[in-house]
């Protein structure tokens, strides 16, 4: 493809309008009114729509004066003297008129279409540009009045809205100037009579106005129903490995299907309105000459040929701008005005101001808060943070530790700016390097996440690796760090993400670093490496500051901080806290006896890794934010290209497409319907040309009869011209709405299928990369999918079923009436004038030859337009995710640029496809020119041997034909393009399979009674031709056993889930529990008898209640009592709704560890008799964490427990331990083997704590 123009760059669009906008915003400020972006839009555009404008004007000018011309034409075959030379010198003057008219018609008509449409592609680029740049600068409480699926919402379809809007708006005005001319004309032709038929055009346009208001108000319902529909298949999707293995599928098809249910009831009515907006269209003229002509008659008028044509072609001339793009105006200002309140309200969500953290020239780098005090929610009464006071300077690591809850990342969130004071003050002087607590990683290379756009120089990034621990990770990859992952992070576990994202921290060579717990998800010698390689000695002449739950560490540290409820508990050196006596852990207890500051709904309390700092409102430019180093460089992102089809859409799609909707027997009968509406039609000109004849011959005297047989012969023509104007627009609305009520249930029925099948795909499909590599050993699957392929997924499920939804039934309306439209008049040309079938031929064979080679090049431009959406969606999403960091260093700047590039190559198609639909249309209008020139110059050569009638007919047939004929060729095309739509969905409900749900056999209701679990010989695999990442496991756990499973970060620890849960089938039966193999029994019987808690937490938006019991399976006791086994009772009893809180999306405003023990709490709900805990734990402080082990212990006494740990305290009672050290498991009696504990465990020792491990034997 092209490289895009330079004006049509989507960051020169985005800051023009941007700039528009912050004029907006400060006008309205200044009037204390609501700023409005209808009217920036304006401001930036009005100049180009004037102008545009003033060619409608004209181009529609040209057809009042078409029939003027076929008038004085046909009158010339009416009054025909082939003596007089003169007369017919006129006449081909008038031909010339006529020829002149169609041509000069045809060329302002596209050029108008193809520069109003460019205006609608900038301004939908413009929109996108600023609404990404939006979501990087948004403040928390905005966060949590917004989510990922509305935002995705906004980007796909309420921008779309522009595309179509700025096409019709001119017609407003121009279409009633234009019915005020013809008014003018056709007085002048028949007198009063015309007045009947204006009146019933006024009627509909008044009636047209109605539904405008209609639209408006369905299309603001519709558009809060897709904002959810999108934003639950965002949460399932994104966390389709918790969905599988608590086996919520079938509630989750149930629950999407009733929104989609809901959503569906709206967009039929809409549909029903445009279904009658183009029965309009159809019959409206023919409903306008029939009342004209009753009137005329009754007026006892003479009505001739050329004042019946004359008429019929003003009227026709009414046809396009007052009968079609004057409602279609109506309907797109209306649609188009909700998505731009719907952007506009987005727009208007609170940023964060700007905090200065560049260095004063020769000032000291520093950090230094006092009297620190702020609300995550101002309406709040209990603080966040409350009277911090801490000052860090180069050199110094300072440790904050505390319970779940206590603020440690919101003190983090405060030093980046995302946490405003509310009293006090924070000063950072110094460049920033954060690492979040749930690590981020982009996609592309390992070595670009960790290089995050600084030049690459080979020592210092050895260095890096060395200090941060990669460099055995890196050697198990195929590509070492030219690996490419995916935005979940495919292939790395999360042990390694952690690391990649700490060494992009220290790569960057920044003067203060904040640390979010990076050491928890990683193993015990691995966190021992990076504490004293990487914390303490790479980063030993910096200020850091480390949220940490790994008490071992304190002793090297140069001050600790203990936080509590937001307070500070205790501050000093660790020296200081041993001559003062103080227990550090004793300090956690008070923690779990008293509440914590509580969040309330919709605002983040205790999380930054997934916010961070914004832009100063209203907005400086992201220059300044992002000043460019020297050492900088753009940041090298990849995205995974899509599989996408070739060639022609196969009837296989129209058909799928059209009986997902209804039954055969009613599609052949919209097909009988179809062909009778369009009958009716074109009889109705015949009839009324022979009507005419019969009036004007008894008129001149030629037909003398009876004056009986007179009467009877006008009122037979009478009743049945009545009766064929009736049946058109019957059969017209009809024939719309039945159109629509298919197509509308083909959409719906798609959408079902395609959920159905995605979810009943295998975990494999949601983690497969084109371009990753999940073909390394050791290797682990994320628990969530990927933005790259959830945007991918995202845009089929928005942008591609919202082309179903709306402009694929009313294309396919608007072609198969045009076409057949098409069809009947050729057909009545040629039955009335026979020689004209000689130029059809010809014509149609280059029409056809024209049609096929752009539709040839054009199904391939759209299939690459619909791909190029995807990257835009995946990087939308992945910048959400890693908001925190993105703004921490900076960036936003950077992928901002990125995200324009996505939209530039979406802009490449976009305009290659304008600019080859108005070329198809251009040619074929001004063959169309050609033909009706011929058609003319011949119709006078032979008009001794013609009727006035037929001259009439046929000329203003071919006036119709000229703006019909190209547009039914390009509807064809575009018909075929939307299409691409339905076999992109179609694609999706054929997806590949896993095992069923359930099985003919069914375990007993009591199975397993047990809990013994027998692996024999596990193999296991990510792919079929991938390695194995489980190599002949044997081994057997015993009932009720407590089996703790410990190893390196990478060792395929969590692999044991995914054979459990066969969530990667097994090559043959390998895992038997309680007397049954695995696979003899379907996947839900399976699942739902074991519980997990997973190392990332997956939470819904919703309340606390609906996260903990999604499908009411539990009473509130059972949850009150769950949730006081994990420590949170006292937490979520003081939260304002207690359990019915709404938690924000992915549970943004719990920290990361109340999270986890959210996802803990479900697991322990499900009372199996096999319970697995994945590091469950890990963001927990020990304190709370020793207590949940207590509680398990004791809750799960009888039950066979698996524990997957980095802590060696989680392991301390198991009665064995697996490890990736020993070829088997190791017997656990802790005082016996202590000498064979202490060889094992030497790699771990540290780092799992092995003084307090030890302090705890003794206890004992």
């Amino acid at each position: 493809m092209y490289l895009v123009l330079p004006e049509d760059r989507s960051q020169h669009l985005g800051e023009e309008l941007q700039g528009y906008w912050d004029q907006e915003v400060l006008r309205a400020k200044t009037h204390k009114q609501e700023a409005s972006l209808m009217k920036a839009i304006i401001k930036c555009y009005w100049k180009s729509c004037l102008v545009l404008g003033i060619l409608t004007f004209l181009e529609e000018g040209t057809k009042v004066v078409q029939p003027i011309f076929l008038g004085k034409m046909v009158s010339y075959v009416e009054n025909y003297d082939p003596a007089n030379s003169a007369a017919l010198h006129e006449a081909y003057g008038y031909a010339a008129g006529l020829s002149a008219c169609v041509l000069v018609w045809a060329v302002l008509h596209h050029v108008y279409f193809y520069h109003i449409q460019r205006v609608g592609m900038r301004l939908r680029v413009a929109v996108c540009h600023m609404i990404y740049r939006k979501s990087l600068c948004l403040s928390s409480s905005a966060m949590g009045k917004t989510t990922t699926g509305q935002i995705v919402n906004l980007l796909s379809n309420d921008v779309n809205r522009f595309d179509q809007v700025t096409m019709f708006p001119h017609y407003l005005w121009v279409g009633p100037l234009q019915a005020v001319a013809v008014t003018a004309l056709l007085w002048m032709e028949i007198g009063m009579s015309c007045l009947a038929g204006m009146g019933v055009l006024i009627i509909l346009l008044l009636l047209q106005s109605c539904f405008g208001m209609l639209f408006s108000s369905l299309r603001s319902k519709t558009a809060a129903l897709t904002d959810d529909r999108i934003g639950t298949m965002s949460e399932v999707i994104t966390g389709i490995k918790t969905v599988k293995m608590y086996a919520w599928e079938q509630s989750f098809i149930d629950l999407i299907t009733r929104l989609r249910r809901k959503e569906i009831s709206k967009i039929l009515k809409s549909s029903y309105l445009r279904g009658m907006n183009l029965a309009s269209f159809f019959a409206v003229s023919k409903i306008m000459i029939f009342v004209t002509f009753i009137t005329s008659e009754l007026l006892d008028n003479l009505i001739t040929a050329s004042r019946v044509f004359v008429v019929v072609t003003l009227f026709e001339a009414l046809r396009f701008s007052s009968t079609l793009y004057f409602p279609m105006a109506i309907e797109k200002v209306s649609e188009a005005a909700v998505s731009i309140r719907r952007i506009k309200n987005f727009l208007l969500l609170d940023e964060i101001p700007q905090v200065n953290t560049q260095l004063p020239s020769g000032g000291e780098v520093m950090v230094d808060m006092q009297d620190f005090t702020a609300f995550w929610d101002e309406e709040s009464k209990t603080p966040t943070l409350q009277g911090l006071s801490i000052t860090v300077r180069p050199g110094e690591l300072l440790a904050v530790v505390g319970p779940v809850g206590a603020g440690k990342s919101s003190l983090l969130s405060a030093l980046l700016g995302e946490l405003p004071p509310s009293q006090g003050k924070v000063s950072v002087l110094g460049r920033i390097a954060y690492v979040s607590q749930q690590p981020w990683v982009f996609p592309g290379t390992v070595k670009s996440n960790i290089l995050f756009g600084k030049k690459y120089e080979k020592d210092q990034y050895e260095k890096v690796i060395r200090a941060c621990a990669l460099e055995e990770d890196l050697q198990n990859l195929k590509e070492r760090d030219l690996t490419v992952t995916g935005d979940g992070g495919t292939p790395l576990s999360e042990g390694q993400k952690a690391r990649v994202s700490l060494a992009r921290a220290v790569y960057q060579d920044a003067d203060i670093y904040l640390l979010d717990d990076p050491l928890s998800a990683v193993d015990a010698e691995v966190s021992r490496h990076l504490f004293e390689q990487c914390i303490h000695q790479a980063l030993k002449e910096k200020i850091t500051v480390l949220v940490t739950h790994q008490l071992q560490y304190l002793e090297d540290t140069s001050q600790i901080l203990i936080l509590q409820d937001g307070k500070t508990v205790k501050r000093g050196t660790y020296s200081e806290f041993l001559k003062s006596g103080i227990d550090i852990l004793s300090l956690f207890e008070k923690g779990n006896k008293q509440p914590e500051p509580s969040p309330v709904p919709g605002t983040p309390t205790l999380i930054s890794g997934s916010l961070g700092q914004s832009l100063q409102s209203p907005r400086p430019s992201l220059k300044d934010v992002a000043p460019e180093d020297q050492d900088t460089e753009n940041i090298q992102v990849t995205l995974p290209l899509e599989d996408r089809l070739e060639g022609k859409v196969e009837f296989k799609t129209y058909a799928n497409y059209f009986t997902a909707g209804a039954h055969w027997s009613v599609i052949i009968f919209l097909v009988l319907v179809n062909i009778a509406a369009q009958v009716a039609y074109v009889l109705q000109d015949w009839w009324l040309l022979k009507w005419a004849n019969v009036k004007s011959g008894l008129y001149f005297g030629t037909n003398v009869e009876e004056s009986v047989d007179v009467m009877f012969v006008l009122n037979w023509f009478l009743a049945v011209y009545s009766g064929l104007t009736v049946s058109t627009i019957l059969f017209g609305i009809t024939r719309s709405l039945l159109i629509f009520y298919i197509l509308a249930n083909s959409s719906q029925t798609l959408h079902n299928k395609m959920l159905e099948s995605i979810l009943r795909a295998p975990v494999l499909f949601f983690n497969r990369n084109p371009i990753g590599d999940l073909d390394n050993p050791g290797i682990e699957l994320p628990s969530l999918l990927s933005p790259a392929l959830a945007g991918r997924i995202l845009n089929r499920f928005s942008k591609d079923i919202g082309h179903m939804d709306d402009l694929l039934p009313q294309i396919f309306q608007d072609f198969i009436q045009t076409f057949l439209l098409v069809i009947g008049v050729m057909g009545v040309m040629v039955a009335v004038i026979p020689w004209v079938a000689i130029l059809v031929i010809p014509f149609g064979m280059i029409f056809f030859v024209v049609q096929w080679y752009f539709l040839r090049t054009s199904r391939d431009v759209k299939r690459l337009e619909s791909e190029a959406q995807s990257p835009v969606f995946s990087h939308l999403a992945s910048s959400l995710r890693g908001l925190g960091t993105i703004r921490a260093y900076k960036a936003e700047h950077k992928f901002q640029k990125l995200f324009d590039s996505h939209q530039d190559l979406h802009s490449e198609a976009c305009f290659l496809l304008l600019t080859m639909s108005q070329q198809l249309a251009v040619y074929l209008d001004v063959i169309c020119a050609i033909f009706v020139t011929i058609v003319a110059f011949v119709a006078l050569i032979l008009a001794d041997t013609l009727n006035p009638g037929e001259v009439g007919l046929v000329l203003s047939l071919i006036i119709t034909l000229t703006g019909m004929f190209q547009w039914c060729i390009r509807q064809s095309t575009e018909v075929e393009n939307m299409m691409i739509s339905v076999e992109r969905g179609i694609e999706y409900t054929d997806l590949e399979k896993e095992a069923p749900w359930e099985l003919e056999y069914r375990p007993p209701p009591s199975w397993p009674h047990e809990g013994r679990i027998y692996f024999t010989y596990v193999n296991v695999k990510y792919s079929l031709d991938g390695p194995l990442v489980l190599k002949n496991l044997d081994t057997l756990i015993d009932p009720r056993e407590k089996r703790g499973i410990v190893g390196r970060t990478g060792a395929g620890k969590s692999s044991l889930i995914t054979a459990l849960f066969r969530l990667s089938e097994p090559e043959e039966p390998d895992i038997w529990i309680d007397g049954i193999w695995t696979t003899n029994i379907g996947l839900h019987d399976l699942r739902k008898k074991m519980s997990v808690a997973p190392q990332e937490p997956v939470l819904f938006t919703g309340t606390m209640k609906k996260n903990l019991d999604p499908f009411n399976e539990h009473t509130d006791e059972e949850l009150w009592n769950a949730l006081e086994e994990v420590q949170l009772k006292d937490n979520i009893k003081h939260l304002p709704g207690k359990m019915n809180t709404e938690l924000a999306e992915s549970g943004l405003n719990l920290s990361v560890g109340q999270r986890q023990l959210v996802c803990l709490a479900r697991a322990i709900l499900k009372k199996n008799q096999i319970l697995i805990i994945d590091k469950a734990t890990s963001n927990v402080d020990p304190r709370t964490d020793e207590l949940i082990q207590k509680k398990i212990r004791e809750k799960f006494a009888h039950c066979t427990v698996l524990t997957i740990t980095h802590r060696l305290s989680n392991v301390i009672d198991c009665q064995r331990i697996s490890t990736d050290s020993l070829p088997t498991e190791l017997p656990w009696k802790p005082i016996k083997w202590m000498k064979q504990i202490r060889l094992f465990l030497d790699s771990f020792e540290k780092g799992f704590g092995f003084r307090e491990t030890e302090r705890n034997w003794s206890a004992k």
